[in-house]
């Protein structure tokens, strides 16, 4: 890789791993799809202003509009709301655990669409995921069904998101400005929200609170606009299996975060349990051919 893959690397993985926080301080009073519509209305209002300002271009063709509405549903919209809704249960360092599984994911999906059995050692690093991610999980299951449920919305919007990985991949092979793409993306993104949001009888409101409003700047313009950014211009450099590997990085400082502010408590569970998962996505990102 390039120096100027590994700053997109650095860049991520700290806009990443600081956004599970503030994600949990944005439950509570307003609805989740509501909290996600302001999010990505700022976070797409701000792109534009950028992509203006800088010179870039945001005329699509109709079809690529398509193509990135589509993959709106996918990256701001669907895997969001199901990760919100999950994390009324669970810490902000479980919830960034449950997504670094997305590097597995991707690859998983990639043989399936190509019709290729997986190697021996991506079979390895999805077992060692599994195993990783379940161990850390162990001691949540005395506080009843909850977690569980919530851990498996979280399965499912990593699911989502790596779906959205593959989808992205193919926009930009074909020349897609990854700021044009997001830009449009995270406004289409906001407007499915607002839909849903009116279909479900939500209110657009916003709570008047330091860390609701907090939460909300930071993950509009770190956890957002830069994050992504940087993420898909990496899937377009290297591809979206050796892009995920930033998933062995970001759930550790997720955890640690998760210990200095909620009290997250490392249990012998929970040690070896993020060693598997760290294992599974090593493995992994070795498995990918070099580009």
């Amino acid at each position: 890789m390039k120096p100027f893959d590994y700053f997109l690397y650095g860049m991520t993985a700290f806009a990443w791993s600081t956004s599970w926080l503030p994600l949990r301080w944005q439950l509570g009073v307003v609805a989740p799809e509501v909290s996600l519509f302001w999010r990505f209305l700022i976070a797409g209002i701000l792109m534009m202003t950028f992509t203006a300002l800088s010179g870039g271009t945001l005329r699509l063709p109709l079809a690529i509009h398509l193509r990135v509405a589509i993959l709106s549903l996918f990256l701001f919209c669907a895997n969001f709301t199901l990760f919100y809704y999950g994390a009324f249960n669970l810490s902000s360092g479980l919830l960034a655990v449950v997504f670094s599984t997305a590097s597995l994911m991707v690859l998983t999906i990639k043989s399936a669409i190509d019709r290729e059995w997986p190697q021996l050692q991506l079979m390895i690093a999805v077992v060692f995921g599994i195993l990783g991610v379940g161990l850390i999980f162990l001691p949540e299951l005395e506080n009843g069904h909850a977690p569980l449920i919530s851990l498996a919305l979280c399965f499912g919007g990593t699911l989502i998101f790596s779906l959205g990985n593959i989808l992205s991949g193919r926009l930009q092979s074909k020349n897609i400005s990854v700021i044009s793409a997001n830009s449009w993306g995270m406004l289409y993104g906001s407007a499915f929200l607002a839909m849903i949001s009116f279909m479900r009888g939500h209110s657009f409101i916003i709570e008047p609170t330091w860390k609701y409003l907090g939460g909300l700047a930071w993950l509009s313009t770190i956890s957002s606009v830069i994050a992504f950014t940087c993420y898909l211009t990496l899937v377009g450099r290297i591809g979206p299996g050796r892009a995920s590997y930033i998933t062995v990085i970001f759930p550790v400082l997720a955890l640690l975060i998760s210990q200095r502010a909620e009290a997250f408590e490392w249990t012998i569970f929970a040690i070896f349990g993020l060693i598997l998962v760290i294992a599974g996505n090593t493995l992994m990102a070795r498995s990918v051919p070099r580009q």
